[in-house]
């Protein structure tokens, strides 16, 4: 555990208000409307971290007193792709930091034998390799649904590939890390291990089912 976390590819958003918000989420007494709030309001503090670096160009700004040089986001910016259905949770908190972003869909399901991803739905934007992409997805177990979006994203021309987890596990963790050596990964906190039916512990129970109140 300790080496994966001191990967420096590997950013764990450990915010006080952030861990508080975790700790309600992971509740199983918490209710459906409060989890889904719940998960907004984190991707909303866990993009800050994730847009920290996001480039700056100057532009002449005139104020009601003067006008003078300010720094406004170049380039073509974001694109927000979450993996559904439970990324599409994360994806109104980020809309809320940067409304301009484009947005793009991935849909996969795992296969509950061989707990593999099964793609069944891609669209991205039409200029998506010109932007800085967040991948979007609470739960990160086994890897193989994020390494397959970094997949299709890298070939549609991507360069700048950040995902953004809620819970992870050591075990996917180091499969993404491994699997793309450029990526930059974000959560809010690295669970123990995954079970034998590749869920996390302790984890917080399927997010799309607590998010949407399905079983």
């Amino acid at each position: 555990m300790s080496d994966i976390l001191s990967n420096p590819r590997l950013h764990v958003v450990d915010h006080p208000l952030v861990q508080h918000k975790l700790y309600v989420l992971r509740d199983k007494n918490t209710t459906t409307k409060d989890f889904r709030t719940l998960v907004t309001e984190l991707a909303v503090l866990e993009g800050y971290e994730a847009t920290r670096d996001l480039p700056l160009e100057d532009v002449e700004v005139t104020t009601p007193l003067e006008t003078f040089t300010a720094k406004r986001i170049s380039g073509k910016k974001l694109a927000i792709i979450p993996i559904l259905r439970a990324g599409l949770g994360m994806v109104d908190g980020l809309l809320t930091l940067v409304p301009s972003a484009r947005v793009g869909h991935v849909g996969m399901y795992r296969d509950p034998e061989t707990h593999e991803p099964v793609q069944y739905y891609c669209k991205f934007p039409d200029d998506i390799e010109n932007r800085i992409c967040l991948i979007v997805d609470p739960m990160l177990a086994t890897g193989g649904s994020l390494t397959a979006c970094i997949q299709y994203l890298r070939e549609a021309g991507v360069r700048d590939i950040r995902a953004l987890t809620l819970v992870s596990c050591p075990e996917g963790v180091q499969a993404v890390l491994d699997y793309d050596p450029d990526v930059q990964l974000y959560t809010c906190a690295v669970d123990r291990q995954l079970n034998d039916d590749a869920y996390i512990v302790p984890g917080l129970g399927d997010a799309g089912d607590r998010i949407y109140g399905t079983k």
